[in-house]
């Protein structure tokens, strides 16, 4: 038997590592998906660098510790979005640019993207919604992950082994958003639902909406 396990991140760069981390413990990449948004063109159109955008400056990822921010150097040296993101291979390796509908330009990977497409494509409306409450996610919790989007955040699923749900969500847990809170905090400035029909996010709409979630609560 196997389980779905959702997180929402404002950060692309915290899902990329979460990501990198459910594959080094073992989980297939076939069974993980990210769906992210693409509001501020983080990623390239072309898939050949991370685009920096202005809640990065100032916010050095350094993984190997040579004092060198990880995503200069790959872009420097020309690598694909794999490599810029953190992982030369598995399921970051596949990313690709789609539209969904309230949500807009998204960069995504994986069966739940598939899913969510294939949706789209026979004509029904919010794929994203469809798709999540298909892998076990309630239909409230998939409006809130796909408000989430709308707004800059970055989703990561996973399909596990019953047995090991524990040690995934472990993994997933660093750096997630507190979903219930943050439901909270869209219901108290007017949300009631997400909207496939509302206008997506801009860049300086998603940056700022980071800025404000930047200190918050999380998981």
């Amino acid at each position: 038997m196997t389980a779905s396990i959702s997180r929402l991140y404002d950060d692309p760069q915290a899902a990329s590592q979460a990501i990198r981390d459910l594959e080094a413990a073992g989980l297939p990449s076939k069974d993980i998906s990210i769906v992210s948004s693409n509001a501020d063109n983080w990623y390239s159109e072309d898939g050949s660098k991370l685009k920096h955008n202005k809640m990065d400056r100032g916010s050095k990822v350094d993984r190997d510790n040579d004092g060198v921010d990880d995503r200069t150097e790959a872009a420097g040296a020309g690598a694909g979005i794999g490599a810029a993101v953190g992982g030369t291979a598995g399921l970051l390796a596949g990313l690709g640019i789609m539209a969904i509908p309230g949500i807009g330009p998204v960069v995504a990977a994986g069966w739940l993207a598939a899913t969510a497409a294939g949706a789209l494509a026979g004509g029904a409306a919010g794929g994203i919604i469809g798709a999540l409450t298909q892998a076990g996610v309630s239909k409230d919790e998939a409006e809130i992950y796909a408000e989430g989007i709308r707004r800059g955040g970055t989703l990561v699923c996973a399909r596990v082994p019953d047995k090991d749900r524990s040690r995934y969500e472990g993994i997933l847990e660093a750096d997630a958003v507190n979903i219930r809170e943050r439901a909270d905090a869209y219901r108290e400035a007017g949300w009631r639902g997400f909207d496939p029909n509302a206008r997506p996010y801009d860049s300086d709409q998603v940056r700022t909406e980071r800025e404000v979630y930047r200190e918050g609560p999380r998981r």
